[in-house]
């Protein structure tokens, strides 16, 4: 059995990006996909003692937006230096702060080019933190055509996927069945948002990773506890909760 997880990059994502992770033998970095304005893909929150904050990551755009591979960062302001204060600022009393504020700083050493180097580094670097190492691969790099299922399809059955993990947005657009006749199983993540010990007020469960390592250190890896549900369960969950 192969379970492959699919998602576009995103700049040091919420914990339930690496749940998805925790579960898959490849994880594949969607990064030919388009970028789009006011995603994940650039932006992330952190949270302060005034309430969340987006930490945002210029990027140079002209015309029709490209591909989230050939988006390339703006360098003409600090912005590096602005995060970091700002992580150093809100997250002082977390007691293993210095394990995440070094990881944003050697990503940020790095000088990436575009978003997707950017992303990715920060990714796996978090991932390396938690423990988890899956095979590591990009979209681009086995480039394949179509769109929604068909496109996912191309690019699950040759790495031999016989299990795809996705989340709950998934619900909206995924052909299931189309997967199923394929001989890959389609399993939804069913994230508990467990809380864990936070600064700054009540529980935010769709802050950064960097909180999460910044606040647990070596306990980190248990806040990844959720599972991955069939997905006729989660058709059927996602039914009732709407009825």
């Amino acid at each position: 059995m192969k379970t492959v997880v699919v998602l576009q990059p995103q700049f040091f994502p919420w914990r339930g990006v690496f749940e998805q992770i925790r579960l898959a033998d490849e994880f594949v970095h969607l990064d030919d996909a388009q970028f789009q304005k006011g995603g994940f893909t650039n932006r992330v929150q952190v949270k302060t003692a005034a309430g969340p904050l987006w930490l945002t990551v210029p990027v140079l755009r002209a015309g029709k937006l490209p591909p989230i591979a050939e988006v390339e960062i703006d360098y003409t302001s600090d912005w590096r230096e602005k995060h970091l204060r700002t992580f150093a600022m809100c997250c002082a009393r977390a007691p293993f702060v210095r394990s995440a504020q070094t990881i944003l700083e050697d990503v940020y050493a790095a000088r990436p080019r575009t978003i997707a180097e950017l992303d990715i580094a920060g990714l796996e670097r978090c991932c390396a933190e938690l423990g988890l190492r899956p095979r590591f691969t990009r979209a681009s790099s086995t480039p394949v055509g179509g769109a929604k299922t068909d496109r996912l399809a191309a690019l699950l059955m040759p790495r031999g996927t016989t299990c795809y993990v996705t989340g709950l947005g998934a619900l909206d657009y995924l052909d299931a069945p189309q997967l199923a006749a394929a001989g890959i199983d389609v399993r939804v993540m069913r994230y508990t948002r467990r809380p864990y010990q936070q600064l700054h007020g009540a529980f935010d469960p769709h802050v950064s990773i960097l909180d999460t390592i910044a606040n647990l250190g070596p306990a980190a890896p248990s806040a990844l506890e959720s599972i991955a549900i069939a997905w006729d369960d989660a058709v059927a969950a996602a039914a009732q909760v709407a009825s």
